[in-house]
């Protein structure tokens, strides 16, 4: 779920667009699991996304990034300026 990369990290995520309410719900087949209350159209749910993950990380949003994935439920997310041990103890596991 958590990769360790040159500055930063990689955080493989599962995407839920359209839920009731946006947030991370755990882990589900070696993956973040996010809820996202936005569609899918139009960037909605990834820029939702990148919001998510910021708040969870207190991080700023230019420092989260999805990397591939952008139009699939299944993603791989950097985030610069963080540890695997940092990110561990702030999301579920």
């Amino acid at each position: 779920m958590l990769d360790a990369s040159s500055g930063g990290i990689v955080i493989h995520v599962r995407v839920i667009p359209r839920a009731g309410k946006s947030g991370i719900s755990g882990t589900r087949d070696g993956a973040l699991l996010v809820r996202l209350n936005a569609a899918p159209v139009e960037g909605a749910a990834n820029a939702e996304l990148i919001d998510v993950l910021a708040d969870a990380l207190d991080v700023p949003k230019r420092a989260v990034a999805i990397i591939s994935g952008d139009r699939s439920r299944q993603k791989r997310v950097r985030v610069d300026g963080v540890t695997v041990a940092y990110a561990a103890s702030r999301l579920p596991h």
